[in-house]
């Protein structure tokens, strides 16, 4: 009886221990620069930087942990890909995969866009580490990163660890402060 009375306060304390997860650039750090492989939209079929071909535009970065990749995910991407051009008529997503795996996701990449039809959101795949690029910082126990930017400049990063279509509304909201 005793053990049964003890479960309750153990979970209770393992809610209480548990931490929001962090990734990705701090607020007002500079946009660094990478490589990854443009599958669908502004770079295609090649190796490419999505900081440089954006300028300094308003751009929301997803960093997919491709293990992570489920139907709500691609709701919130699609949600996003209609909303962030509404909040900001110069904004644009860029969506980069990543995972051990990179020649499966460059092959799967069309399909998806065959399914969601992207309209403002491009597709790529980072080549290196499943961390991602150097000095952005993505904590791969978030199913997803965004990053917002403007200016060269962090505006803000949101984790996502459970990702569904309500989450675009948090991201919109970063968008519309890069105006």
């Amino acid at each position: 009886m005793k053990r049964l009375l003890c479960i309750p306060a153990l979970l209770a304390l393992a809610l209480v221990v548990r931490a929001d997860v962090t990734s990705g650039p701090k607020a007002g750090d500079k946009v660094e620069d990478f490589q990854a492989f443009g599958v669908v939209g502004t770079i295609e079929g090649k190796a490419g930087s999505y900081v440089q071909d954006r300028k300094g535009e308003p751009t929301v970065f997803v960093f997919v942990q491709q293990q992570h990749w489920d139907r709500p995910m691609a709701r919130m991407l699609k949600t996003l890909d209609k909303d962030a051009k509404e909040a900001n008529d110069k904004a644009a997503v860029v969506a980069v995969w990543l995972t051990d795996k990179p020649h499966a996701a460059k092959d799967y990449l069309p399909k998806a866009q065959m399914s969601l039809s992207f309209v403002n959101t491009s597709l790529g795949v980072f080549e290196g580490e499943k961390t991602g690029p150097n000095n952005w910082g993505i904590n791969t126990d978030a199913h997803c990163t965004v990053v917002v930017t403007k200016g060269g400049k962090v505006v803000e990063s949101i984790a996502l660890e459970s990702v569904n279509e309500t989450d675009a509304k948090k991201v919109v909201e970063a968008l519309k402060k890069a105006k």
